[in-house]
């Protein structure tokens, strides 16, 4: 913090000694605006993850008791190349993780 700011009882604590915004506490300032936004998108994506997780499960188990198999690659690699197009090698590894909550680890 700035020395005059703790000194001179006419800067306003946030102020510099110019008067002017101190740029540390305008910088603290945004980053926990930027921190309440994710903490927002995280909630978002884990509940659409459930959500997710939930629906694919639903499917799996529709799908097995009509008789067919719990899974259906052709589909499984429709996701997977959804998610490389649109965030590279990152989406690849992103897609088999939301696969994989969907429907159990292949063991």
């Amino acid at each position: 913090m700035n020395a005059s700011v703790l000194t001179d009882p006419t800067v306003t604590p946030g102020a510099n000694a110019n008067g002017g915004a101190d740029p540390k506490s305008a910088a603290d300032s945004r980053i926990t605006e930027l921190r309440t936004r994710i903490d927002e998108i995280d909630d978002m994506l884990i509940n659409l993850w459930l959500e997710r997780a939930s629906i694919s499960h639903e499917v799996g188990a529709t799908r097995v008791a009509a008789g067919g198999t719990r899974l259906v690659l052709a589909r499984e690699q429709e996701i997977l190349a959804r998610f490389r197009e649109a965030l590279g090698a990152d989406g690849t590894q992103l897609a088999m993780l939301i696969l994989r909550a969907g429907r159990g680890p292949l063991v």
